[in-house]
């Protein structure tokens, strides 16, 4: 089996310069619910190209709003492939997992062997793939995306089978909420901007976890600091606010 994560330490090892490209639909596209602020994929690219110094490194963003794993597939081309990269990373399932705006509905079966497909595809480029399962949602507020947790599972599923490097977002949002105090309702409203899409702290928290994971958080790095401290806030907030 590939390994992934001794691919990706040879990588940022050997200095050469490397492309980036981070893929999903409207959480890593990033616009809107961030309110001005910076998205997942900005908060990574200073991280890689300011903290780590490699300037010779592109970090480029192809997700769009409101798409699927299988609509990621028909356009692989333009949306990995084109970019020649060396680091995949793909966060989806959102979209995939809704009962309602979809005919027919996309079963989980289904959606884990579109990821799978995505996963070969990446490795047929001699590129390292990554993926991420989505953040949770406010299913009062969204019951069609009831499914989100089994979908992430599915994810957890491939990952695990296929021997691929995994973000859990969905479990790292799952565990904010625990010790902040009555009411929260096992909801991280302190990341999300919306029933589902993070808002600026959320994708701090995106950020941060991607780090870890690809080996980027650097223990003296401005930008960890500075993501670190969005999160605690928006866990432990000024009471009342001004």
């Amino acid at each position: 089996m590939t390994d992934d994560r001794a691919a990706l330490r040879g990588l940022l090892a050997s200095g050469a310069p490397l492309t980036w490209v981070l893929t999903g639909d409207s959480i890593t596209h990033g616009l809107i619910h961030t309110r001005g602020a910076r998205n997942y994929v900005d908060h990574l690219h200073e991280l890689i190209r300011g903290d780590l110094g490699r300037v010779q490194d592109a970090v480029i963003n192809t997700a769009i709003t409101g798409w699927r794993a299988d609509l990621i597939l028909d356009d692989f081309d333009r949306r990995v492939a084109h970019w020649r990269p060396d680091v995949v990373t793909l966060m989806i399932g959102t979209n995939d997992c809704t009962t309602k705006w979809l005919d027919p509905v996309i079963e989980a079966a289904d959606f884990a062997s579109s990821v799978t497909d995505f996963v070969g595809r990446v490795r047929a480029l001699g590129a390292v793939p990554v993926l991420q399962t989505p953040p949770t949602a406010d299913l009062r507020h969204a019951p069609d995306r009831a499914r989100i947790g089994e979908f992430a599972q599915a994810i957890r599923d491939v990952s695990t089978r296929e021997g691929v490097i995994l973000v859990d977002q969905f479990a790292a949002f799952a565990e904010f909420s625990a010790g902040t105090g009555p009411g929260n309702d096992d909801i991280a409203w302190g990341l999300l901007d919306d029933a589902f899409h993070p808002g600026a702290a959320g994708h701090a928290l995106l950020a941060l976890g991607l780090a870890e994971q690809l080996g980027l958080d650097l223990p003296d790095s401005r930008v960890r600091t500075d993501l670190a401290a969005r999160v605690a806030l928006a866990r432990h907030p000024a009471w009342p606010p001004a």
